[in-house]
This record gives C-alpha cells, structure tokens and sequence, in this order.
C-alpha cells in the first residue's frame, strides 16, 4: 500500500521561497528612457480586462446587465484612487468611504466637518457629513477585539465598523449578550449599534477529491469522493489510512470528521464522516489546480484511460490494467482492486481515480514512484458505497436512496442504489438488466439510458 504520509514531511515542504531583488538602477538621469505616459488605475489593476468568467459570475450574482460588470470594475478601480486621496487630504476628519450603484458609479465620501464638502465633491464624490471619525470608530473595536481574547464570545459572533451608518455594529444571538460583552470590553451601549441575529457565522471548506486531511495529527491521506449517507457528509478513502473512530483534520489543518467505518486488509475502503465546517462537492482536484466534476460512477473498462489525484503528486493519468486484482501487503491480502499504470507515491492514498468524470475508486497501493514510473491499485468505488451504504456526491441532481439488495433478484430500480453488470431491475412494469456496473442517479433511470440498461 502507499504508506500514510506524515505530517512532518507536509511541513517541510512549506518553506517560504525567494526575495523580490531590486537590481542596478542607472545614475546618469540622461541615461534613463523618457517616462511612460500614466496608465488608469483601471489599467493598472488589470480592471479594464475582466476574465470573461468573472464578468459572467458577476452579471450571474449581482442580477447585472450585460455590459454593467466591466464598467462596474472600471468604475472601482478608479474610485478606489480617489477616495485614497481624500482620506490622506482630510487626516484626522476622515470618516470613510464606499461605493453604490449597480455599476459602482456613485463613491460617498464622509467627513466630521461641512467644510470639506466642496473638496469632496470636486473628486467627483458624493459628501456626506457625519459625528464621528473613522479613527473614534476604530478605537471602540478594538476595545471589543481585546475583550474579545477573554470574553466569552460565541453568542456575539460579528462585530464590526459600518461606515455608511457611521456606527460600530455588535451582532448577537441575544440582546444581554451584547450588553454582556460591551460591559467586559468597557463600551458604552450608547456607542454601538447591537443587532440581533440567530445567524453564527462558521469557517467553510469544500471537500475537494485529491486534497489532503490528516489522521489522529500523525499521517496524511488523500481524500477520495465526496458522499452523503442520509444527511451526513463526508468522503470516501483507503481503510489503511484510518481506523473506525480515528479523528480527522483538513488541509488547512482545521477539524474535519472522524472515520465511521474502515475496512483493511480484505478490502481497502473506509468513510469518513465530516462536521458542519465542511461541505461535500462534486469536485476533484486536476491538472494545475483546475477541478474536475463528478457525475457519475460508471466501471470503466480494460485498457481504458484513467487519471489519479493526490496530495503528494497531483494529477497522473494511465490505463486500467485489470479488475479483480488481489494484491498481499505487509498487513495482509485485498481482494477485488484494480491495477493500473498510474504512478503514485506515499500521501496519495485515498485519493481518487477517475475516467472521464465518472469515478473509478480511491488509491490503495503500488510500486514505483511518479519520477520512474510505476504501478498502482485502486480499492473500486462501487463496493464501498454497496458496502457502507453511500451515495455518490455527483455534479448532476441525484435522489438519496440506498445499496442495492445483495440477493439480486429483479428489485424495482431505484436512485442512489448500487448495480452490477448484469443485474435486473423492473421500472415503470418493464424489467431490464445492467450492462455497466454504477451507482444509480435521479438522470439514469433505465428506459432513459441504453449506455448502462437493456431492456429484457
């Protein structure tokens, strides 16, 4: 098998690389070519050449008109520059500065002093005059940021300074939270603004196939598939990377789940269960950091292409070799793996296999390396979702359902089960038999997909 890598190693591959080095500026000023004519600030931030997804991602969430994304960034760019300089001319008066509009076309600019309305103005922004600086605003939170390192804080999760109500905001589950946490950080109730909310905030993290979690903080695998099993998240992986119970962190080092279930030696499968910090994605990691979507979990045949993601050496494709394989490791016999030309190296373990986005299994072990070539085996997907009773994070809508009976009689076909070649099914009163073995989907009912059902 591919050995858990541990954490040691992860750890010494995170070294910080390089220095920006100034080099030799002439000391003759002739000698210098003449300077270039000055660029927007748009130009400069690259604002004036949006990458067409983003321009689509924005018209997409911000309900924009064709046309409004690009002026919109144009437009921010640029303000940014201005109410740069009204802050720095305004010093201690400053009270902040933000953008409205559907094209981020109108910038307000507040002050503590009337004033200063008609230089505001003359930077083409809109002047709003206010009680209190910025700087009075700041003061309060970091009141409440230093009692925060003591205090209790968990029913008053946000705080922050809102410039355009020119206020301090506590957000709390309750009202005598707030009023509790104001009196630690020594604030006066008059001085805040305190908004009630059920809301508590949470760091979020994908489950991403290919990325690294840590077991027990010792070793690391590669996580296989994202899955569900009823309304519980999680991923599939290796059983040699965990025992049932051993706790989990992501690669960001952050709690993640625990195993609930692990099969090794026999087989090589196991599921880890995930907690509300982390969300199941379709996703696997491919080549250069691109994701690559899931959609289904259709056996592969062989001699067909395959390719492999892992946290120690990313995206490596290959052929199947055969299925069925057994392979004997130092801890003892799997059955039922399948061998491939894929190299792979310690770490990667767990990790997915996939043919086209249909997915294959997770990494079980191997020979070689990803510098000479070599041979590895993947523990097949199919059987850890019949045995354990998961179903398959795709990229297409999918209904829960649950393993298909292991008797094989004609059951009636159902989303989420789990059939192999040469299975029957009934639906809608017409029987039909499996020609590839996969996990069913909502999309892949029997008379709508002549690719995976015949009609008998």
């Amino acid at each position: 098998m591919l050995g858990r890598h541990t954490a040691a190693g992860r750890r010494a591959a995170l070294t910080a690389l390089g220095a920006l080095v100034l080099t030799g500026a002439t000391t003759a000023a002739a000698a210098e070519p003449p300077p270039a004519p000055a660029s927007t600030a748009a130009q400069t931030l690259g604002a004036d050449r949006p990458p067409a997804a983003v321009v689509r991602a924005m018209e997409r969430d911000l309900k924009l008109k064709p046309g409004q994304a690009a002026e919109r960034l144009v437009n921010e760019a640029e303000a940014g520059v201005r109410a740069g300089r009204l802050r720095n001319s305004l010093g201690k008066r400053f009270a902040g500065a933000w953008l409205r509009g559907a094209t981020s076309a109108e910038l307000a600019v507040a002050t503590t002093h009337s004033d200063d309305v008609s230089a505001i103005q003359a930077q083409g922004a809109k002047a709003v005059v206010v009680k209190y600086p910025l700087s009075d605003l700041k003061a309060v939170k970091e009141k409440l940021d230093k009692a925060a390192t003591s205090a209790n804080t968990r029913d008053t999760p946000v705080w922050y300074v809102d410039v355009p109500t020119n206020r301090v905001v506590v957000q709390a589950v309750k009202r005598s939270a707030a009023t509790t946490f104001l009196k630690a950080a020594g604030v006066q109730d008059k001085d805040v603004t305190v908004k009630v909310s059920a809301a508590r905030p949470r760091p979020l993290a994908d489950l991403v196939g290919g990325d690294a979690y840590y077991i027990e903080g010792t070793a690391r695998c590669s996580i296989g598939f994202s899955i569900t099993k009823d309304t519980q998240q999680g991923f599939a992986s290796a059983g040699h990377c965990g025992n049932a119970d051993d706790s989990t962190t992501g690669a960001n080092m952050a709690a993640q789940g625990t195993f609930e279930a692990s099969t090794f030696p026999g087989k090589d499968m196991s599921w880890v269960s995930v907690n509300s910090d982390w969300t199941a994605t379709p996703d696997v990691e491919g080549e250069g950091g691109q994701r690559t979507q899931v959609t289904g979990s259709v056996q592969a045949l062989v001699g067909a292409s395959i390719c492999r993601s892992g946290s120690t050496t990313g995206w490596h494709c290959g052929t199947i070799q055969q299925h069925d394989t057994s392979v004997s490791y130092s801890e003892g016999t799997v059955d039922g793996v399948t061998e491939t030309t894929v190299c792979a190296e310690p770490g990667d373990s767990g990790g997915p296999y996939l043919s086209g986005s249909q997915a294959q299994g997770v990494t079980s072990g191997g020979s070689g390396d990803c510098t000479d070539g070599g041979t590895t085996f993947y523990q097949p997907i199919n059987p850890i979702l019949s045995d354990f009773g998961l179903v398959l994070k795709t990229a297409a809508a999918q209904s829960p359902g649950t393993p298909a009976p292991p008797d094989g009689t004609a059951a009636a076909w159902s989303a989420g089960r789990v059939y192999e070649a040469g299975s029957t099914v009934t639906h809608a009163g017409v029987r039909y038999q499996c020609l590839q073995s996969h996990q069913a989907q909502g999309r892949w009912s029997p008379g709508a997909t002549p690719a995976l059902w015949q009609r008998m």
